[in-house]
């Protein structure tokens, strides 16, 4: 006898102010007052990532419920993309409006976890903006795409302190979504969805018409 369907129940979710709250609407920079834009999110069961415009990046730590920032030094532009890791470490990869991708490897309080705040940069091979990023579950993987269809494979090595980035791919249209998994990346572009089987370095079209 086949199992009844049990009923699906809706839920109104009200904003999270005590997230916005914490996030100014307005910065200071000389004589100018200058407007903060929220303009990328990603979550997961430890915290709330929030890119913004002014190229901070706000955390907020769901069980402390506490909001922390980490910028870029030097130019100050718009973050396009974040993407949040929980492995043995708690890793965040962030991507900007000019090509910039830099990780963070987040201070841990757990007992052999990371003490000391660490920043790997992913340098001089993305010129624009990035678009899509995508972790390996062990967190010794990254991936990222941009607008102009390059996508960038970067090796982190934690225990080392390295971080080695190579072109890997390149499309002829905007990169929109990337994930990773088993030695293998999906990508989409605007145009088209491939499987990259990245040992092989094989490409493989998913469907066979092009996006219109």
């Amino acid at each position: 006898m086949a199992s009844v369907a049990s009923p699906v129940i809706f839920k109104e979710f009200c904003p999270l102010y005590y997230l916005l709250n914490a996030i100014p609407t307005k910065v200071q920079k000389g004589f100018r007052s200058i407007v903060v834009y929220l303009t990328a999110l990603d979550t997961n069961g430890d915290y709330i990532a929030v890119g913004s415009s002014i190229g901070m990046l706000y955390l907020y730590c769901r069980h402390l419920n506490q909001m922390k920032k980490y910028n870029f030094e030097g130019k100050c532009e718009s973050i396009t993309s974040v993407k949040l890791l929980s492995c043995f470490d708690d890793l965040v990869a962030v991507g900007t409006a000019s090509g910039r991708v830099a990780v963070f490897q987040l201070v841990s309080s757990l007992p052999g976890r990371n003490k000391q705040l660490r920043r790997f940069d992913v340098a001089g091979i993305h010129k624009s903006s990035i678009t899509a990023l995508a972790w390996s579950p062990n967190g010794m993987k990254l991936f990222s795409g941009d607008d102009k269809g390059k996508i960038v494979y970067s090796a982190l090595d934690l225990d080392q302190g390295i971080c080695n980035s190579s072109l890997v791919l390149e499309e002829p249209s905007s990169i929109v979504q990337l994930d990773y998994n088993q030695k293998v990346l999906l990508v989409s572009t605007l145009q088209r969805t491939i499987l990259f089987y990245t040992e092989e370095k094989s490409v493989k079209q998913v469907g066979t018409q092009p996006r219109k």
